[in-house]
């Protein structure tokens, strides 16, 4: 299993290049460039752009720009300098990781807990007026945007209701209060999970279905094993193989996700350090974001691997 895990990761170094000069071309071939908000702040006409231009490396061709940026990364472990206040992109990114980790492993955690148990029972209780109901719900979940759900939770729970706070992570920076901050945890995380749970779920249903067909299944319920044991014991386990799948490749799409919600609700996480360096034309933050997405891409589908393993015995990727 360690040699199939380093085999991997060696693997990932050349996609990982090639992410990064995808992204560096998009990013720069944008409309707009870092300077513009030299220009758009006060005294603009005092403000030498091409100092700036030059002090910044902008005045250099594309690819010496990304060079800089690749050597220093290799050589440094340095992601650059942010254009907008000149902080280590690094630390930037260290500082909000815990919040977008935290939202994003509580969404992950209340979607497993609550999308397999109704995956399960909707699939024993095929075309029953729950799984009608799970079915119903599932379309939803998936259909609705997460911005717009956001939106919503916030109109009705923190403006109507007064339940739960609107945004932020918590009310007071300068002394711990669990209860607050799980109160301003709720929301960003419902929102989060709500499409999760649809989409696991439904995974979870469909995989019950094929695997309560099998012929060991039948087997088992002939030598009168009580139904609840051959569910939870016999089908359960080989019905999480794709689950596990879907887990691991979700991540990915769950820090998109969390660009918006975390923008809507003010979460001080990397979702909101990349839509506010997005604003500014902060190269060197966007590029450092988009890299830790691109880990997260890599690292999702090597867990998902791990976890098959670990779910299925007869797969050994030591001996591959």
């Amino acid at each position: 299993m360690w040699k199939y895990i380093l085999r991997r990761s060696i693997q990932a170094i050349p996609l990982l290049i090639i992410i990064s000069i995808i992204s560096f071309i998009l990013i720069t071939i944008a409309p707009g460039d870092p300077l513009d908000m030299y220009r758009s702040s006060e005294g603009a006409e005092a403000v030498d752009t091409t100092a700036i231009e030059s002090k910044l490396g902008l005045d250099k061709p594309l690819y010496i720009q990304y060079f800089s940026w690749l050597k220093l990364l290799v050589l440094d472990g340095n992601l650059g300098y942010s254009f907008e206040d000149g902080r280590p992109v690094m630390e930037k990114i260290l500082e909000r990781i815990p919040a977008t980790m935290l939202l994003m492993g509580v969404a992950i955690f209340l979607s497993v807990i609550i999308a397999v148990p109704i995956g399960v029972y909707s699939a024993v209780k095929k075309y029953s007026w729950f799984d009608n109901l799970f079915t119903s719900f599932t379309y939803v979940g998936i259909a609705v945007p997460s911005f717009y759900l956001a939106l919503m939770v916030i109109l009705v729970f923190s403006l109507k209701l007064d339940l739960f706070p609107p945004s932020d992570m918590m009310s007071n920076y300068d002394e711990f209060d669990l209860m607050d901050r799980i109160k301003h945890l709720v929301l960003p995380a419902s929102v989060l999970c709500f499409g999760l749970i649809a989409t696991k779920s439904r995974f979870t249903r469909s995989s019950m279905l094929e695997v309560i067909k099998q012929d060991y299944v039948r087997t088992a319920r002939a030598k009168g094993v009580s139904e609840k044991k051959v569910i939870y014991k016999h089908a359960l386990r080989n019905a999480l193989l794709p689950l596990i799948t879907i887990l691991g490749l979700q991540l990915p799409s769950l820090f998109a996700g969390a660009l918006f919600i975390e923008q809507v609700f003010a979460w001080p996480g990397m979702g909101r350090l990349a839509i506010n360096a997005i604003y500014v034309r902060d190269y060197q933050v966007i590029m450092g974001t988009t890299m830790f997405a691109g880990v997260m891409v890599v690292l999702g589908n090597l867990v998902a691997d791990i976890l098959y393993a670990i779910v299925d015995p007869r797969i050994q990727y030591s001996k591959n």
